[in-house]
């Protein structure tokens, strides 16, 4: 059986951002690690972790497979010596491939928002349909949701934009040197309040414009629309 996956955030943001980042700004000098062998070290954490909960939790998420060959390009980048301009692009390229996946996705049938937010498991979906059915304002709140999805996919563009952004302005050395990691190390821990936290907002924004659009359409009040542990528990 496969064990069920709990969010770890601390974990995460200790494990992806600031190990690789403190290994990478105080142990790339020549009499320590050095620049290629802080590089590698610092990315093995990110490296591993992403490749254990791919494994152990058999995740087919193609975000989490990105993030893994991210941090691979990023090391390739170093280890290779290739212009560290590369760097902003593969920064910028991966969360841009993500937000066009997203539109394309909703135009297959498949919109990302519905899996993420407006599922069974955070809203109660059946009564919330029964009620658009009732009032005759499903077509108004399946345009809505399309307009959620495409601020969902705004979201990896405003995060390709800053990635390309922070790199260009931070990391001006060149590839394969200890000041090119530690430039590496400050982007990264930047990273998190600059780009990640504005982006959890966002989403946060979404989730509310989802809440108050099935709110006006359905008349139904926030406890009403949303999955309690007790709808959880079996019969």
């Amino acid at each position: 059986m496969t064990p069920e996956h709990k969010p770890r955030p601390l974990i995460d943001v200790l494990v992806s951002i600031v190990i690789p980042s403190v290994i990478l700004m105080k142990l790339s000098g020549d009499d320590k690690l050095g620049p290629a062998g802080a590089l590698v070290f610092a990315l093995a954490f990110p490296i591993l972790y992403g490749l254990h909960d791919l494994i152990r939790y058999r995740s087919r998420n193609l975000i989490a497979v990105l993030g893994v060959v991210s941090v691979l390009l990023t090391g390739g980048i170093g280890l290779l010596k290739i212009d560290a301009r590369w760097l902003a692009v593969k920064e910028a390229a991966i969360p841009l491939a993500i937000g066009i996946g997203v539109i394309v996705a909703n135009k297959l049938g498949y919109p990302l928002v519905r899996k993420l937010l407006f599922n069974p498991a955070i809203m109660d979906v059946d009564r919330i349909e029964g009620e658009l059915d009732t009032r005759g304002t499903r077509s108004v709140f399946e345009q809505r949701l399309d307009w959620a999805n495409y601020l969902f996919a705004g979201t990896f563009l405003f995060s390709a934009i800053m990635n390309f952004v922070l790199a260009r302005w931070i990391v001006t050395s060149e590839s394969g040197t200890q000041a090119f990691n530690e430039e590496l190390g400050r982007m990264t821990l930047l990273s998190y309040p600059v780009i990640a936290i504005p982006s959890m907002i966002m989403m946060l924004g979404i989730f509310w414009f989802i809440w108050r659009t099935v709110n006006r359409l359905t008349g139904l009040g926030l406890e009403e629309m949303m999955v309690t542990p007790e709808d959880k528990e079996p019969d």
